[in-house]
């Protein structure tokens, strides 16, 4: 009798009802999103082991194409500046993960702390604003700001009866540069999700807080971030999975290719751009394909190392 009322229980749970269906519509969009346009790609991967040259159809040229094997991969790796490329692409991306997490959770447990909601949205406004600005745009305004000639900054210097600055030819500023405007620009968007994590709160926590004595403070370590953890830990993984990527409009853009700035703003990004003009596709399908397996090999790795320090924050 156990066992027939088990089988009829496993058969109700299984049963297709029209919730089902009305959720399996919803997402029908967002699956063929993904199969048209991140299953379907990973087709072109055989490109990176392929003498691949660009002409009449494209199928049939992945097809008909010689294999080389790895010898598209060979100019990553015995580039004479591959040191230089992977220090770049991987300290700066270690700065943006820790800023980019620090900075907007500080933010967005200041505005949440504020009494006027009329003054907490206007900050959100003008802190999000930056991050729908292009690359270009900034590049533009930093333009205005480093020029020889014109720029805003050499005119300050030259006021105060100091020598001014070809900005463009001076590395040991950049770095400093680089990071603020990367912080500048994402600070927004992270602000936004923490913020809508923290409005989800309970209220209830913090009136009990209260009652017990509890200051702003102690409001913010035993309350606040607890609940954040798990928001914490997930947008650490996902930025910790793009960690061999470089935002290419920040890193060419805005430096406008400064060969005086080459030790310090050449990523793998970058540099594929660059060998472009003198490789084949091959070799920027091959770098891309070395990026895309190192992300999946961190993504994985930083998954597994929060799940053995706890389980329940992890991701998979």
């Amino acid at each position: 009798m156990s066992t027939k009322l088990e089988r009829s229980k496993i058969r109700k749970r299984i049963h297709w009802r029209k919730q089902d269906t009305e959720l399996t519509l919803l997402a029908l969009p967002t699956f063929i999103w993904y199969i048209l346009f991140s299953f379907l790609p990973m087709f072109g991967m055989i490109i990176a082991f392929k003498n691949f040259k660009i002409s009449g159809n494209f199928i049939s040229n992945v097809i008909n194409s010689s294999w080389v094997g790895f010898k598209n991969f060979e100019f990553l790796f015995k580039s004479s500046d591959a040191w230089i490329i992977l220090r770049n692409t991987i300290g700066y991306n270690i700065i943006f993960i820790i800023l980019g997490i620090v900075l907007p959770v500080m933010f967005a447990i200041m505005i949440s702390l504020l009494h006027s909601r009329k003054a907490g949205k206007v900050y959100q406004t003008m802190m999000f604003l930056p991050y729908f600005l292009s690359w270009v745009v900034v590049s533009a305004v930093g333009w205005a700001f480093f020029s020889f000639d014109k720029g805003i900054l050499n005119q300050f210097l030259v006021g105060i009866g100091q020598e001014p600055m070809n900005w463009y030819m001076e590395p040991q500023y950049w770095p400093y540069i680089l990071i603020f405007l990367n912080i500048w620009k994402s600070i927004g968007y992270g602000m936004i999700i923490y913020l809508a994590t923290i409005t989800g709160i309970d209220s209830t926590y913090y009136e009990a807080a209260v009652i017990d004595g509890a200051s702003i403070w102690q409001q913010t370590r035993f309350i606040t971030l607890p609940m954040l953890k798990l928001v914490i830990v997930m947008m650490f993984i996902l930025a910790v999975g793009r960690i061999f990527y470089t935002d290419f409009g920040l890193f060419y853009q805005v430096t406008r290719d400064s060969n005086s700035l080459y030790n310090v703003t050449t990523t793998i990004d970058v540099l594929v751009f660059k060998q472009l003009k003198t490789a084949t596709v091959g070799m920027a399908s091959a770098a891309a394909f070395v990026q895309s397996v190192l992300g999946c090999i961190t993504i994985l790795s930083a998954n597994w190392i929060v799940k053995k320090i706890d389980s329940d924050s992890a991701m998979i």
